[in-house]
């Protein structure tokens, strides 16, 4: 059996922070290291510069005594007799020397006899002697390597006698650290680099670890609330305690889980409430029915009325939750076109008259001249009878239910306001939730279920308007429809 080791995000984050620091660092360290090279290898070629400046005064003085070059042609050897880098060594050495005892110290010293017996000058170091090329004034090679001669980024040093230049040592760029004491030194930066870098990785790996860690904590927390919402404990929070995206995103998931919670606790008690709704008719009509079968109440006229009533309640209350079912489930039928609205609203009155008036109340219209919406005739017609319907059940008689139709900017504004009782700030917002009812000013004693205004919100938003409720002047409740004008393309 394979065992596959599951990684985590955190460990993710951290290989990849740890991986980008070791890419950072070995590119920094062959960039430095690259850069040190190329810089210790000019200072190199400096240094063989300054050393070759007592060579160049030898070469001149040669070439004066012997009056041209033909006497290194013919011993080319010559040449590294007059480069040899001693006496500028030996001056460097002797500089950094402290200086010799006072006179009275001892006795005087021969001068002879303390410097040591001269040695002709050896030839050149033969690294360097591959280095140098010397040309005449007139460009051609002298003596040297004939490669450097051609070289174009070879350093050049004239060769002058007075004013008058004689003839050009070039020397090629050195290619490569050779000498054992530079490689010595280039070994002890690299060392020293390795080292730095070495402490600069477990630094940051530390770093990163502690990084990623921090990071994903809310992370964690966030998949463990997800879990706990999805096994129903919609209570679940997450401490929302970082300015940053992730804090955003625990300010969201509680946002979630209180909208869930709160829906949760809506669809029971909407499924209480419809119990209920359904259970008080269904036993009115059952004790009627039994009264009937039971021989205490005769058949009547006036008992087949009560049944029929009963029977329409429960007919009209199904029919409400069908039409809320089918909203929320975006499956209500709409033909949009060009709708009157004028004609609509005055319909919609006529049909409320003779209830209103044997409640007790007056409808008073105002309505436009002209107003023509985008909406389908039907669900607007079924819009104003629920706002209608709603505004007598709830309005004390005598009383007035006022009707206005205007325009607001670009859309048509409809009005319908009525007299006391009003409903409380608190209560209004609540107005258009399912099976909600006002107690006791509107009670199911008004005949209604509480889902009128709840289908008035469904039709508004599906032709794009809007529904609100606010305190009217007259002392009752206002509710105001704003629905977009008809476009001049519709029929």
């Amino acid at each position: 059996m394979v065992y596959r080791m599951r990684l985590r995000l955190w460990h993710r984050l951290f290989l990849a922070f740890a991986a980008l620091s070791v890419l950072a660092l070995a590119g920094y360290i062959g960039w430095q290291q690259h850069g040190f090279r190329n810089g210790f290898l000019a200072y190199l070629d400096e240094v063989a510069l300054e050393r070759l400046q007592p060579a160049t005064r030898r070469i001149a003085d040669a070439y004066q005594e012997n009056g041209g070059w033909e006497f290194l042609q013919r011993d080319p050897h010559r040449f590294g007799e007059l480069i040899d880098l001693r006496d500028s060594i030996r001056g460097e050495r002797e500089h950094d020397r402290p200086p010799p005892p006072d006179e009275g110290r001892g006795p005087p010293r021969d001068d002879r006899d303390a410097r040591p017996p001269r040695r002709p000058p050896p030839p050149g170091p033969s690294e360097l002697m591959h280095r140098l090329a010397l040309l005449d004034a007139t460009g051609m090679l002298v003596v040297g390597n004939p490669a450097v001669a051609t070289d174009t980024d070879a350093r050049a040093l004239a060769i002058e006698i007075g004013t008058t230049r004689v003839g050009t040592l070039r020397l090629q760029r050195m290619p490569q650290i050779s000498n054992a004491l530079d490689l010595d030194f280039a070994r002890t930066q690299m060392r020293t680099a390795l080292i730095a870098a070495l402490a600069v990785l477990v630094g940051a790996f530390t770093l990163a670890f502690a990084l990623a860690r921090w990071l994903l904590a809310p992370v964690r927390a966030l998949a463990e609330g997800t879990r706990a919402l999805a096994a129903g404990d919609y209570a679940r929070r997450i401490p929302a305690t970082r300015n940053d995206e992730l804090g955003a995103l625990a300010t969201d998931f509680n946002h979630l889980a209180k909208s869930l919670e709160r829906h949760r606790d809506a669809r029971r008690q909407w499924g209480a409430d419809i119990a209920h709704e359904l259970r008080t008719p269904l036993s009115v009509l059952r004790g009627e029915i039994q009264a009937l079968q039971d021989g205490v109440r005769a058949p009547s006229a006036q008992a087949f009325d009560s049944l029929y009533a009963e029977s329409e309640r429960l007919g009209s209350l199904i029919e409400d939750l069908y039409h809320l079912a089918l909203a929320d489930a975006g499956a209500l039928e709409y033909r949009f076109g060009a709708i009157d609205a004028v004609e609509l609203v005055h319909e919609a009155i006529e049909l409320q008259r003779n209830a209103c008036t044997d409640a007790g109340i007056v409808i008073e219209p105002t309505l436009a001249s002209v107003a023509h919406v985008r909406g389908d005739g039907r669900r607007l017609a079924q819009l104003l009878d629920n706002l209608l319907a709603n505004a007598r059940r709830y309005t004390d008689a005598p009383g007035r239910i006022r009707v206005e139709l205007g325009n607001s900017g670009d859309r048509a504004r409809l009005i319908v306001e009525d007299t006391p009782p009003g409903v409380a700030a608190t209560d209004r917002p609540r107005l258009f939730d399912r099976l909600y009812r006002v107690d006791p000013s509107r009670s199911r004693a008004a005949g209604g279920a509480g889902l009128g205004l709840a289908i008035c919100r469904a039709i508004v938003d599906a032709h794009g308007g809007s529904i609100e409720t606010e305190a009217s002047p007259l002392g009752g409740l206002r509710v105001v429809v704003h629905l977009p004008f008809a476009d001049a393309s519709l029929p």
